[in-house]
């Protein structure tokens, strides 16, 4: 009953044009959390996606003006050639800005780094931003490379890992990375249109 009130009351304070995510989960204690901010692990379920009017993923304001991290993003970003409003983009679309996020699938960090691969880009701590972010732009500058600077393939490598994009060189099939494209590219564009 209290999740449906709140749910109602989220709803009514809310703008219906965009309604950033909201995550619920049970501590170790018992007790019931809900924020705005994705729990790391497995143990939580979105209760509000985050979604546009139309439906569609919507960058939220806060994630946007989010600038904690922009001296690391633009030292790395520079060191591989890269726009740092693209590899903002990414870091936003993979973990919010949150230092300590942990997918379901066991990505870490704020750029999100596998385990595998971020041991191929030699990543010790990838909770530790600085090398967390180094690593994604590392990452990306290697992707642009290989798809020659075609964006959607470099994001559809990074959400779906390059295998899949190199089989037919296109975007694969996968709702999952068809959504993480877009959201990638209005983060982005966001980004561009604030400077």
């Amino acid at each position: 009953m209290l999740k449906l009130l709140f749910l109602l009351a989220v709803m009514i304070l809310a703008p219906l044009s965009g309604i950033a995510a909201i995550y619920g989960y049970v501590d170790a204690g018992g007790v019931y959390h809900l924020t705005n901010i994705r729990p790391p692990g497995k143990g939580y379920h979105i209760i509000i996606g985050e979604r546009g009017g139309d439906g569609s993923a919507l960058p939220s304001v806060s994630a946007l003006d989010r600038n904690t991290y922009d001296h690391l993003i633009k030292r790395h970003s520079e060191a591989n050639g890269l726009d740092y409003r693209l590899v903002k983009a990414v870091m936003l679309a993979e973990s919010n800005g949150n230092p300590t996020a942990v997918s379901q699938k066991g990505a870490r960090g704020l750029m999100q780094i596998m385990p595998d691969t971020g041991r191929d880009l030699e990543l010790h701590n990838p909770f530790d931003p600085e090398e967390n972010i180094q690593a994604g732009a590392r990452y990306l500058k290697l992707l642009h490379e290989l798809f020659k600077g075609n964006l959607e393939l470099v994001l559809a490598a990074y959400n779906a890992g390059p295998q899949r994009v190199i089989q037919n060189m296109s975007v694969p099939p996968i709702s999952e990375t068809i959504s993480y494209i877009k959201r990638v590219k209005l983060y982005y564009d966001k980004l561009k249109d604030s400077q």
